[in-house]
């Protein structure tokens, strides 16, 4: 069980980390050789280049001016001081909308924490529950002091917690309409101010049925001119030309080698010439201009016979379709209405802008999507609860009881009171941080396997599944296993009847391995965020072996993207922590405040200089991220009822019954006052909007 002490030690030791992650990027980011790094996304904008220094050949690589070192935080109070306006236009609203997610937390659990170290650690630091515990076995920490844990059981002070439980409860519904109303308006607003797009115009329709007398592009045509006489402009029909697309990709390749070889040419006033074996180690020596060129006139040949196979051959022709209205107005009425009696058929829905759709997907026929789905969600259901076990066995390993069991010859060690307090305050959590890497890849190989039709969609069904991974292995995962493990002793030498009273003390006694993973994951694992040490080293060894043009040169910068997938997720942890913890046990607070200012910082910053983002869905994502939070606000409340429960005070606890029943009445009234805003388009405004 860690202390104080070894909490302590694992702050010191993650803000020393961050400390120098953020100083190694005040170096890093001022070096002319690392701009394309750091400032990425201008650079795709066209609005940066290569900085220029005069002098010597390591003014190019080297930055001398000693006073950009001094000011090597400035890049906080910049990232900060563009308006959100601004940004939207520079970043697009995804963006912006992600960081109020941020701002939420921030909105939410500073005044939460103030409450609750002025009003319940009082209470539960002048209680004495655990010093005459009837438990004696029982394992704890002066850190529990300061939490329920420490409350005697059936005292009256557990009136303290239903009031603060009742005020957490609608502040943070407070700020959750305000948010969604908020967002809703922006989304609104973004939508009708963007400018003239061929997707705002366009819907997806899909489950066409076949007829045996006309193709699929006809039966399209025929279809809306009779249904949308008045609005309909045209079609396209879906082809599956993955090969096509394989092929396009290819030549594109050669074509870029022969801009280099064409520029080398230039260079030396000699021909280049190249080797046609494996990998241009052996083989016949030829001419590189002339090989790459005959490379391409073949490939051309082959593109355009496989343009032809896809677009007569009626196999390659997919029961799907974008159309085209006159107006937004005909696009809205087709997007948001059954277009049939049978409701599986004609199915239409806003299409994706281009850099949206996932076209690698266009090709799954509809009827098998149904069972790609069901595929997946089986398969997930027995990765998420099978993942207890190497979870559970690594948390185990990365204990000092572990230790011991596992290798006893390292007692001598483990004893230094610094290895036991760095053992017990930071191993822990960067074992699970470690255990997780691979996790959000093997999310979105599932979701693309169901067949999803655009990018953000598919990163929304990933992060819907992280949330649930978080909540199972991380969360529950980690109470359950940690409570059996540290408890076992304890629950061997006691009656039956003991059980619930020990589950409910020792639940709050799993907040320090939280407040460790904390410190790793939000604070240096933020921290590391700015850094981007994977795609400085990238850049580097893809500049160095790789880059041959201007063009491979900035396909070798790796701006990347917010990754709502792996990031939502995590955020949501962090919600879900903080709500269940700040009535049990509020020294988990501080802490999570820190990571929602220091990533709020952090990711502004990289959003206006460094990602990216793919895709605009207006913020699409915002009613998933509302019904999480409210769905952490009530395992919150059901969690203190629990604990409640099992402390005897049975007098009180039914007065929590009337909150988790408050704040489903509160999402519903969300969901109908806001949510259609995300998934339908007024045809008000639409009318107020461009016409064609």
């Amino acid at each position: 069980m860690a202390t104080l002490s070894d909490i302590a030690l694992a702050a010191a030791i993650n803000i020393l980390s961050a400390f120098i992650f953020f100083v190694a990027f005040a170096i890093l980011r001022l070096q002319p050789f690392n701009d394309r790094v750091y400032f990425p996304k201008w650079y795709l904008k066209g609005l940066r280049t290569d900085p220029v220094h005069g002098g010597t050949l390591m003014r190019k690589f080297v930055n001398l001016d000693w006073k950009s070192y001094v000011r090597f935080l400035n890049w906080m109070p910049a990232a900060i001081r563009m308006p959100e306006l601004e940004l939207i236009d520079h970043a697009g609203l995804d963006s912006v909308v992600y960081l109020r997610i941020y701002l939420i937390g921030l909105k939410i659990f500073v005044p939460i924490a103030f409450l609750a170290w002025a009003v319940l650690v009082p209470v539960n630091w002048t209680s004495d529950g655990l010093a005459n515990s009837k438990l004696k076995n029982l394992t704890s920490s002066d850190i529990d002091r300061i939490s329920i844990s420490n409350v005697q059981s059936g005292s009256q002070r557990f009136w303290a917690h239903i009031v603060i439980a009742y005020a957490f409860t609608f502040l943070t519904c407070f700020v959750l309409l305000k948010e969604y109303e908020k967002v809703a308006a922006m989304r609104l607003h973004f939508l009708a101010s963007e400018k003239r797009r061929a997707d705002q115009f366009t819907v997806l329709v899909r489950n066409i049925p076949p007829d045996p007398d006309e193709s699929v592009g006809e039966l399209v045509e025929h279809f809306f001119l009779v249904n949308h006489p008045d609005t309909y402009l045209t079609h396209q029909v879906v082809y599956n030309a993955n090969t096509l697309a394989k092929l396009v990709k290819k030549k594109k390749k050669l074509q870029n080698w022969l801009v280099y070889y064409q520029n080398k040419l230039e260079r030396t006033s000699q021909r280049p010439e190249i080797k046609t074996g494996f990998l241009g180690l052996c083989g016949a020596k030829v001419d590189a201009i002339d090989h790459h060129n005959a490379e391409i006139d073949r490939l051309s040949k082959e593109i355009a016979l496989e343009r032809d196979k896809v677009t007569n051959d009626p196999k390659s022709t997919m029961p799907a379709a974008f159309v085209s209205f006159k107006s937004r107005w005909g696009a809205a009425v087709c997007a948001q209405t059954q277009q049939t009696r049978n409701p599986t058929s004609w199915l239409t829905e806003w299409a994706p802008e281009p850099r949206d759709v996932y076209w690698s997907n266009l090709a799954i026929p509809y009827v098998s999507l149904t069972i790609r789905r069901l595929i997946m969600a089986v398969a997930f259901f027995f990765l998420t609860f099978f993942f207890m076990i190497p979870i559970a066995f690594v948390q185990t390993l990365a204990s000092l009881d572990g230790i011991r069991k596992s290798a006893p010859w390292l007692e001598p060690i483990i004893s230094v009171p610094f290895i036991k307090s760095f053992i017990q305050g930071f191993l822990p959590g960067i074992a699970l941080k470690l255990f997780l890497i691979f996790l959000p890849t093997i999310l979105m190989i599932m979701a693309k396997f169901e067949g999803f039709g655009s990018i953000s969609s598919l990163e929304r069904r990933a992060a819907a599944r992280y949330y649930i991974f978080n909540f199972v292995n991380i969360f529950l995962g980690n109470l359950l296993t940690g409570t059996a493990f540290q408890q076992l002793d304890t629950f061997l030498h006691q009656s039956a009847n003991e059980y619930p009273i020990t589950i409910g003390t020792a639940i709050p006694l799993k907040a320090s391995f939280f407040i460790s993973y904390i410190m790793v994951d939000g604070w240096a694992g933020i921290a590391a965020e700015v850094l981007m040490l994977k795609p400085l080293i990238i850049y580097h060894l893809k500049n160095f072996f790789l880059v041959k043009t201007e063009k491979d040169r900035e396909e070798a910068m790796d701006a990347g993207s917010i990754g709502f997938n792996t990031g939502e997720p995590r955020i949501q942890l962090y919600f879900l922590l903080g709500l269940v913890y700040a009535p049990v046990t509020p020294t988990v607070l501080p802490f999570i405040i820190v990571f929602f200012g220091l990533a709020y910082v952090v990711f502004r910053h990289q959003i206006i200089n460094v990602y990216n983002q793919e895709y605009e869905s207006g913020a699409a994502f915002w009613p998933d991220v509302h019904v999480r939070i409210v769905i952490a606000l009530i395992i919150s409340q059901i969690v203190l009822m629990g604990l409640l429960t099992t402390k005897k005070a049975a007098q009180s606890t039914p007065f929590l019954i009337a909150l988790p029943i408050l704040t489903i009445w509160f999402h519903r009234y969300c969901k109908g006052r806001f949510e259609s805003a995300f998934v339908k388009y007024p045809l008000q405004a639409c009318l107020n909007c461009f016409h064609g």
